[in-house]
């Protein structure tokens, strides 16, 4: 079985890096700047919101980098929704193509996912940059020995939105309102997700409710190592590793036992 499914991706890899490939046509398509909005907006945006939270609402905190406590949040939280949001609708923009030839049904929304994931690794470069070159002498972050374990938490991302994205794409078939309950579930959520503010704020009733939060453990992951230069600790690698294998899993299971009924709600 294992080895069916790796034979049929490594099968449709050209495929799949032809629609990540047209993605990236389509969305700078008569763009003067092109693919360096990808470096730009994120950049930008970070400095939007740097400003109104550390300026205008005065948020800080003791003994940290703000502006890159807020980046670590928000450009982990900025890959999940875009790449969720594409993911939930790639089936129903791309039934006119399911209809004309055959191919695997999962290759619509993971190209979306990996398409995402390239724009993300392009924001990194921005965020680098602020690490290095943010903070004063009691803030300022360095680059420390546990930064090769990024990737992981990165990857965990990765997997968790394949997953939700398999969720969403299903349902998407089947209720096309979906596409607006989405928008505002992604809004409530950035709110339950720790971006912008340290949940040693709320109550410990609400804090219990945080640690239910994938996101949570994923940011929290990332800043133990760029703020506080430490090796996150076991229970970190638990809930980052597990939400995103199970996740992955249910999406998957679910994805599979709905895919063969899809053409008929094109």
């Amino acid at each position: 079985m294992i080895k069916r499914i790796f034979l049929n991706f490594k099968r449709y890899t050209f495929l799949m890096s032809q629609m990540v490939s047209r993605d990236f046509k389509v969305k700078y398509k008569r763009s003067v700047l092109g693919i360096l909005w990808s470096l730009l907006f994120p950049l930008l945006q970070m400095s939007v919101m740097a400003l109104v939270f550390s300026q205008m609402f005065k948020f800080r905190m003791e003994g940290v980098n703000y502006l890159v406590y807020l980046m670590s949040g928000l450009i982990i939280f900025n890959y999940f929704s875009e790449a969720s949001n594409s993911a939930m609708t790639s089936l129903v923009t791309n039934f006119p193509l399911m209809k004309k030839i055959y191919m695997p049904k999962y290759i619509f929304p993971l190209s979306k996912c990996i398409f995402a994931t390239i724009n993300f690794l392009l924001t990194l470069i921005p965020f680098l940059l602020i690490i290095l070159f943010s903070g004063d002498k009691n803030t300022h972050c360095i680059i420390n020995m546990y930064y090769i374990f990024l990737p992981f938490a990165y990857l965990c991302v990765f997997l968790f939105s394949i997953g939700v994205g398999f969720i969403l794409s299903t349902i998407s078939v089947f209720l096309r309102d979906i596409f607006y309950i989405y928008g505002i579930i992604l809004t409530m959520w950035q709110y339950f997700t720790p971006t912008f503010y340290d949940i040693s704020m709320l109550t410990p009733e609400l804090q219990k409710l945080f640690y239910l939060n994938p996101l949570y453990h994923y940011i929290t992951f990332t800043r133990t190592i760029i703020l506080y230069n430490k090796m996150p600790d076991l229970s970190s690698w638990l809930w980052c590793g597990g939400t995103a294998i199970i996740t992955l899993i249910i999406g998957c299971i679910v994805f599979k036992l709905k895919q063969d009924k899809f053409i008929y709600y094109a």
